[in-house]
């Protein structure tokens, strides 16, 4: 695994057109997108590297044809990827395609599948070859800093100590548990899950051997992601319910996923102990205002999105997209972004933002919930039958999935 170290030494003040806190998806795409067009950015990254497990996996077709507009996508295809063009579920016997990405009719009608980290490595490989982006791994924000009322850098922590970086726009990208976000006060507005997520790795029987995506039987779900030699698995669950399954241990767990795919009975027995199961409590919210003078939230940072759709990261990097759009030509002609200008990038993805939130937290209350606490309830959903019988139908949420809610291409 490629680690990128921190070449520079910020022990003294410095300063940047812009910083950009987190090195996720949306914070390292934004980088690199400043930096191509002749914006000096630098990305801050509190972790040594980008390995991080149970991330989202899966980049989209919107995703990919900003890579395309980049000129990296054919790069980027070259990284080991799993091509998903259809979404199948199970629901006990019974298989069906919710989504047909063939039938969007664009350069890449696939999900691909590929570990997150093996992304933001590829995007750091690109960026750090532009003189105006700078990369600071163990770098971690800790506060903002403040004049008169404006943020004008951010405090951080670095292997060498305390580091005041000072910008002209602090850009806070540093996830659902954004340092930024809870330093500017900025309201967030929760609009609650009823789910949790049980994330745990199981080593595949032999390379060759598939499973569909999503399989559920009697109440329970479980989300296999493929990963060549294992399954990333995400057993999905009423939120809370983790003390209670970890209770009655184990191999109780292991049964609770055999029902649901008997075959994976030799399979389970890898896990052994809990501490192998990491709990995602799912949130879903967002910031009323993603802005205050001097300081723009994007990303999980003003939106935090539930797990359904996997269409977290490609809305992430459709927010940094709308963002460079505006930000570059405001720097490249000598101007620093005010809150007018903040504004519009809030404008332009909030409608996507609420739209897409609306879906998932209609689906995780109406469909999924309902189905996890009804233990007997093993049949298809009746609007996920209408996709059965009317196959043109597929289209919708394969867009929806695949491009979102409102695509941004750049406009540099």
């Amino acid at each position: 695994m490629k680690m990128f170290k921190q070449e520079q030494d910020i022990s003294k003040n410095k300063f940047y057109s812009c910083c950009i806190v987190g090195g996720g998806p949306a914070g390292m795409m934004l980088g690199y997108i400043m930096a191509k067009y002749g914006v000096e950015v630098v990305v801050l990254e509190k972790h040594e590297d980008f390995f991080r497990d149970f991330r989202g996996d899966t980049i989209h077709p919107s995703t990919m044809n900003i890579l395309d507009e980049l000129g990296d996508l054919d790069d980027f295809l070259k990284i080991p990827n799993d091509k998903m063009t259809a979404f199948t579920m199970t629901f006990g016997n019974k298989q069906i395609a919710l989504a047909d990405f063939k039938k969007l009719h664009i350069k890449t009608p696939f999900i691909a599948f590929t570990p997150q980290w093996n992304f933001l490595n590829f995007l750091a490989e690109k960026a750090k070859k532009l003189p105006n982006f700078n990369l600071l791994m163990n770098t971690e924000a800790t506060d903002i800093l403040q004049e008169n009322g404006k943020v004008v850098g951010v405090k951080a922590l670095t292997k060498n100590g305390e580091a005041l970086i000072n910008s002209n726009l602090v850009v806070g990208a540093d996830g659902r548990h954004s340092i930024i976000r809870n330093r500017t006060n900025l309201n967030v507005h929760n609009l609650g899950s009823p789910l949790d997520v049980l994330w745990f790795r199981l080593n595949k029987p032999d390379t060759t051997y598939k499973k569909a995506f999503a399989n559920s039987s009697k109440g329970k779900f479980l989300i296999l992601i493929d990963r060549t030699e294992y399954w990333q698995c995400g057993f999905i669950t009423i939120k809370g319910n983790y003390e209670n399954l970890k209770s009655k241990g184990v191999v109780n767990f292991q049964h609770e996923i055999t029902s649901i795919l008997p075959k994976l009975k030799d399979v389970v027995k890898q896990l052994t102990d809990f501490e192998q199961i990491k709990n995602l409590s799912v949130t879903v919210d967002r910031l009323e205002k993603w802005y205050t003078e001097g300081l723009i939230c994007i990303g999980d940072s003003a939106h935090a999105m539930s797990q359904i759709g996997g269409v977290g990261i490609n809305l992430a990097i459709q927010d940094a997209v709308a963002a460079a759009n505006v930000l570059v030509p405001l720097f490249k002609n000598g101007n620093i972004p005010t809150t007018n200008d903040l504004e519009k990038i809030q404008k332009r993805r909030m409608f996507p933002t609420k739209v897409t939130q609306g879906v998932q937290v209609l689906i995780q209350n109406k469909s999924l919930k309902p189905f996890l606490t009804d233990k007997n309830k093993d049949d298809v959903p009746s609007f996920l039958k209408l996709l059965k019988w009317f196959p043109p139908l597929r289209i919708l949420p394969a867009r929806f999935i695949g491009l979102g809610v409102r695509t941004e291409k750049i406009e540099l």
